[in-house]
């Protein structure tokens, strides 16, 4: 692997005109201020340009000279920590910007303070300066990028001030500090602090701890001090004495504790406890806090590679905030997606991740003792005694997985996070001293010793060139002539881009992996650019989008064209950059190189795509070529490409050769029916009847679970089915209804789409249903085992028997099954019940043109598989239709429970059943509806009609012939009318009476 990528990430470089020897300088969201070195009590403030210009503000005193500044983008605030009498100040400076329109009016007020209305309203033309004064003098600060609160470190404790806008009227909103919090920190002496959305990094010389504040609920009326102590490290017996002991007896020597690394949960076993001291105002917006440990690390000072320093101390520590990008923000809208700390030992820069994940991403050697660095999504830029280093990161791999978890698939891909990381310039300086990051400049001060100036001038020590119209201003040259304070540009992204996409066509043929490395940094270095919150409106918008699905077809190439693991990867990329398949092919595939040899990202990447769904129909040329390769390299995989909608243009008779040559290698159902497909195409009917009589229907219709798109396709989204299922359909219906219902069963198909594609098959409206379609249904009721299916299909049959048999409406082709073979095969079709046979042999003989679905649907009634409730608003067409209306009302309330009900319906409308129903549906508990309902019913009813209706009078007879089997004789007589004819019922007591001596 190439570690150092000799390019250009340095453009040109500007002076910045500083009156004084710089000290401290740091960048706002447009500005670079200055504070002057020795006893200088003044910071100078520069506007800095998008294009590296730098032009005068104007300056302002402080109080003494400056020891810390920074700058906060959120309320566009410079605070800095001043020295004066041995004393240090915190103070804020605000609304500095009027200096720049020439006013010299400055206010100074101590944080907290009210101020007057006649007094505030000169606020708007003067600079105000916020005192904020503190028990402890202040060591190091930090501001948080997204809120602008601000973040001090004290010995034994950190403070936060929430940063405030107090509305003084309309037209003036004045910014103002509130200290909200302190974090008690036992045996802590903070060198550097970082503070970014919530998220606190302390360093100490040898120490990293990384906390996050969680707010926890509190009630309005009393604020709550939250402690949050982390458990403490259990000591051995034998352990010794404790360490300010040791330190008493032994002053002359060092203690050096073991380096410890502990992450996420683990963290909070660092022996060191925090108290959260809440110093706010109880309002009813009161909110407390608790922490959570994110991260410890203490190194010891023989960790560097070359060997005991005194001086290995840690330095640089940063927090680095990437935002959502998803939609534009204002700057104070942002929403935080990912978060990276970074920080440094002279010779060696670690990178962690503490958003969703705690990890170490990258660690950085550096080929000499580092003074600073400063870290940008892009680089990481590294000082030295004598270079200025560019580093490759890895924020934006990690930050595009926070933002999509799933972006590793066969869809979308990124560059692994753990990627080696490279330097990409080691750029020749004199005495680099301190260096910060503003946009895509560097700012670098440099100081020079006496014999650097010498070497200086030699023709060996080249620098950046400098902009002619933008040379130092010479007050001090002569007094002070070995600094410099530079605006050093970084070259556009695009620019840097298109060098190491050149650079990496080095390494195409020599070393692979170096060649993927390098396009893998280019496209990384792209993606962390179109992550950035301004560019939705950059101006190279269009140009970094272009160039990042450029990058995405070169890596595509790379994992296509190269022998690598991770070859599945071009499948993702191809797919990012928008090329068609066409368009790959023509990449590829060389013309006229029948040696050519194919790797196996690239026939990974063409049997997934043409695989899939795609509107893109390949030229029969390119559909060739297509089977060339893959007889090569994947013969398999044929059967399934030719049936893709992309090869609707290949040539059937090449495909059955290349067809041939698979089969003799391993044969099989699939390569037998694509051979049939082909010959449908070619119209070869004899080919084709002699490939589907290889094998037996059954094996066919489960063949095509093989390749459902033998069957079916879909082009813009709408299933349209194929020739083969055209020709089925006219000619082996029966095969076409069980393949489908194989592929249903085997997830191959949905309910639904096997509707759509019945209907489109066989030419019908949204709304009618074909007989094929119900075929499939009755078939698949037969093997379908999901109950939740099995409901929705019998209430779609018994919806088409109503349907049909109410609209008189016969079925356009003969059904595939009758009653008979229903009920022999599936078990949600029932016998039918002789009582309604008896009712439909009294039908009329219109009945005989629909007795197919007649029947079928009163088996389907006759079984105990169609839920009644939900079916009785599909057969209410049905309730009025003759004696079919009758037997459907009856089997509905019988159901139901409903014997009573179902009597009454047939004692009116066909009283030769009622008794036959009785016998067959009234048995065990059901028994006693014979004489509680059915014999009353029948004597009431002959008393009304006499001898005129012989029916009536047989089914009385059959009935008390039950009854007096059942019943006890005095039961019996009580049921009896007393108007009645003894003759008649006499004998029905006798045998009463008899069965009861018998017994």
């Amino acid at each position: 692997m190439v570690q150092l990528y000799n390019l250009h990430p340095f453009g040109s470089q500007r002076v910045v005109p500083c009156r004084q020897e710089p000290a401290r300088f740091c960048c706002g969201r447009d500005a670079l201020f200055v504070a002057g070195a020795g006893g200088s009590c003044w910071v100078e403030a520069f506007a800095l340009r998008e294009q590296g210009g730098c032009e005068p503000l104007g300056s302002f005193a402080t109080l003494g000279p400056v020891r810390r500044m920074a700058h906060s983008p959120a309320g566009d605030y410079l605070v800095t920590i001043e020295e004066k009498s041995k004393a240090t100040f915190l103070r804020a400076y605000t609304n500095w910007r009027c200096m720049s329109a020439g006013s010299s009016r400055v206010c100074v007020r101590m944080v907290g303070h009210k101020m007057e209305e006649s007094y505030s309203e000169t606020l708007k033309e003067q600079m105000s300066i916020v005192e904020m004064p503190l028990s402890d003098p202040p060591l190091c600060i930090s501001c948080c990028p997204v809120s602008g609160d601000l973040l001090v470190g004290c010995k034994n404790k950190l403070v936060m001030f929430c940063l405030k806008y107090l509305v003084i009227n309309q037209n003036l909103t004045v910014l103002d500090f509130e200290r909200s919090l302190i974090l008690h920190i036992d045996n802590l002496i903070p060198a550097e602090v970082a503070f970014c959305a919530r998220h606190i990094a302390v360093t100490t010389e040898l120490e990293v701890l990384i906390l996050k504040l969680e707010l926890v609920q509190q009630s309005a009326d009393r604020t709550e001090q939250c402690a949050h102590r982390g458990s403490m490290l259990e000591k051995p017996e034998d352990e010794g004495p404790s360490m300010p002991t040791l330190q008493l007896e032994l002053d002359e020597f060092i203690i050096c504790q073991k380096p410890v690394e502990l992450l996420g949960e683990e963290s909070k076993l660092c022996e060191i406890p925090i108290t959260l001291e809440s110093t706010e105002l109880p309002t009813e917006d009161t909110k407390s806090f608790q922490v959570r440990y994110l991260l410890f690390r203490r190194f010891t000072p023989d960790q560097s590679p070359f060997g005991f320093c005194e001086e290995t101390k840690l330095h640089s520590l940063q927090l680095l905030p990437i935002y959502q990008t998803d939609h534009e923000e204002t700057e104070n809208k942002r929403e935080l997606l990912s978060l990276f700390c970074f920080f440094s030992l002279p010779h060696v820069g670690y990178l962690y991740s503490v958003g969703k994940l705690v990890e170490l991403i990258s660690t950085y050697q550096y080929s000499e003792k580092s003074e600073q660095a400063v870290l940008t999504p892009q680089f990481l830029h590294v000082i030295t005694s004598e270079n200025l280093q560019c580093f490759t990161v890895r924020c934006s791999a990690a930050a595009a997985r926070d933002e999509d978890p799933y972006i590793d698939t066969t869809v979308k891909a990124c560059p692994p996070v753990a990627l080696d990381v490279c330097t990409l310039r080691m750029q020749l300086f004199i005495g680099p001293r301190a260096i910060c990051h503003f946009k895509n400049h560097i700012i670098l001060l440099t100081k020079a010793d006496t014999e650097d100036i010498t070497e200086r001038r030699k023709p060996t020590r080249r620098m950046l060139s400098r902009k002619a119209d933008s040379i130092k201003s010479r007050t001090n040259s002569e007094s002070e002539p070995g600094w410099n304070l530079y605006i050093i540009n970084t070259v556009p992204t695009i620019q840097l881009y298109r060098e190491m996409v050149d650079y990496s066509r080095i390494y195409e043929n020599v070393k692979t992996e170096s060649c993927i490395h390098l396009l893998s940094e280019a496209h990384l270095l792209v993606r962390a650019a179109t992550m950035d919150p301004h560019f939705l409106k950059s101006d190279e918008k269009e140009e970094l989008l272009k160039a990042f699905r450029e990058s995405c077809a070169f890596l595509g190439d790379c994992y296509s064209r190269f022998d690598t693991t991770d070859y599945h990867l071009a499948l993702p990329y191809y797919r990012m950059s928008g090329l068609s398949v066409t368009e790959v092919l023509k990449r590829l595939v060389s013309e006229g190189d029948e040696i050519q040899t194919y790797e196996r990202g690239f026939t990974f990447y063409l049997t997934h795509s043409l695989n899939e769904d795609l509107n893109e129909e390949l030229s029969k040329e390119s559909a060739n070529k297509v089977l060339h390769i893959l007889c090569l390299a994947d013969p398999v995989q044929l059967p399934h490409i030719l049936c893709s909608p992309c090869m609707r243009n290949v040539c059937p008779l090449t495909a059955v050769k290349y067809l041939q040559k698979v089969e003799k290698i391993m044969p099989s159902v699939v390569v037998t029916l694509t051979k049939a497909f082909m010959a449908l195409k070619m119209g070869d009917l004899t080919m084709y009847e002699h490939e589907m009589g290889s094998y037996k229907e059954t094996a066919l219709a489960c063949g095509f679970t093989g390749q459902p798109k033998l069957l079916r396709q879909h082009k813009e989204g709408i299933v349209v089915p194929t020739e083969f299922a055209v020709h089925l359909k006219e000619m082996q219906p029966g095969l076409l209804v069980a393949a489908t219902v194989a592929l249903h069963e085997n997830s191959k198909i949905e309910l639904e789409e096997a509707d759509t594609f019945f209907k489109i098959l066989c030419g019908n409206s949204e709304n009618t249903i074909p007989q094929l379609l119900l075929d499939f249904w009755e078939a698949l009721l037969v093997v379908c085992s999901q109950e939740e299916i099995v409901q929705e299909l019998l209430l779609r049959v018994t919806s088409q028997y109503v349907w049909r048999i109410s609209k008189k409406q016969l079925p356009e082709t003969k059904p595939l099954k009758t009653t008979e073979d229903l009920i022999n095969s599936c078990n949600h079709f029932g016998l039918i019940f002789p009582w309604v046979t008896s009712i439909m042999s009294m039908g009329s003989p219109s009945d005989e043109d629909y007795h197919e679905d007649i029947s079928k649907l009163q088996s389907l009634l006759c079984s105990q598989s169609v839920s009644i409730a939900p079916a009785l608003p599909v057969l209410e067409p049905l309730t009025e239709a003759g004696n079919v209306g009758l037997t459907i009302h009856v089997l509905c309330s019988t159901r139901l429970g409903r014997y009573e009900e179902a009597l009454d319906q047939l004692l009116r409308r066909c009283p030769a059943a009622a008794v036959l129903y009785a016998q067959y549906e009234l048995k065990g508990d059901n028994r006693a509806v014979w004489w509680n309902k059915l014999l009353p019913e029948l004597c009431q009813r002959t008393r009304l009609t006499g001898n005129d209706c012989p029916v009536l009078i047989s089914s009385l007879k059959e009935t008390l012939s039950v009854v007096a089997m059942e019943l006890e004789l005095r039961d019996l007589l009580s049921l009896l009318p007393e108007d009645g004819t003894a003759a008649f019922f006499l004998p029905h007591l006798l045998h009463c009476s008899q069965r009861r001596l018998l017994t």
